[in-house]
């Protein structure tokens, strides 16, 4: 999978007050997850999930609050792709991560926040992937009508694992027929879908249905 390299400031004030100033400078309030804690010195209590790193005080800064801005994620976001986000933090410290929930504004759908989840080398994640349809189906020749049903599926696996792509070889795909998830495998991959959800179809037209009638009366 492709990475996408993004910068995150950790947050020093938390509450509703800072998350307006944040988003009024133009920045998204975000959150990092999964990531194991340090020992550094912090007054207060810390969350699970969230990490320390060193600052000018001393104390150290909660670094799962963090704000990135809305011009860095956009090519992030905006994109039928799917990527590994290198996260710096701090300047300094990186860690890998997906994105795992986003909030829009519902009026005009900007963003408001983003959850990332950090991933490591030797534990599965679960991400969803684009499907890539290859071949000319036989179904679509006898006059048939392809249809995509899922453009993405989800997957489990180690991300070294994890393609760009989903390739689903559609060649021999017949008129009315189907392609389901149970039909589908990928090396070191585990399809997290339901079993009998339809990826893609080559649906009846009334052309195709008129010359299977005309052929049947013959």
């Amino acid at each position: 999978m492709k990475t996408f390299q993004l910068e995150g400031t950790p947050r020093e004030t938390l509450g509703k007050k800072a998350v307006k100033a944040i988003r009024n400078k133009g920045g998204i309030p975000a959150i990092l997850y999964g990531n194991e804690p340090v020992a550094l010195p912090y007054e207060g209590k810390l969350n699970k999930g969230e990490t320390l790193v060193n600052a000018s005080n001393g104390k150290g800064i909660i670094v799962t609050n963090l704000t990135v801005t809305k011009e860095s994620v956009r090519n992030l976001i905006y994109t039928p792709e799917v990527f590994l986000v290198e996260l710096s933090l701090a300047g300094s410290k990186k860690v890998m991560a997906l994105i795992k929930d986003m909030q829009f504004q519902p009026v005009n759908d900007s963003i408001l926040h983003i959850d990332f989840l950090e991933i490591f080398e030797n534990k599965p994640i679960v991400i969803e992937v684009p499907v890539k349809l290859e071949g000319h189906p036989e179904g679509v020749k006898a006059g048939g009508k392809l249809s995509l049903e899922m453009r993405k599926l989800k997957v489990k696996g180690l991300h070294k694992d994890i393609p760009e792509q989903l390739i689903i070889d559609i060649t021999n795909l017949g008129l009315g027929k189907t392609i389901q998830i149970g039909s589908l495998h990928y090396d070191k991959l585990e399809l997290v879908n339901a079993k009998n959800a339809v990826v893609c179809a080559v649906k009846l037209t009334r052309a195709a249905r008129g010359a299977q009638a005309t052929a049947s009366g013959k």
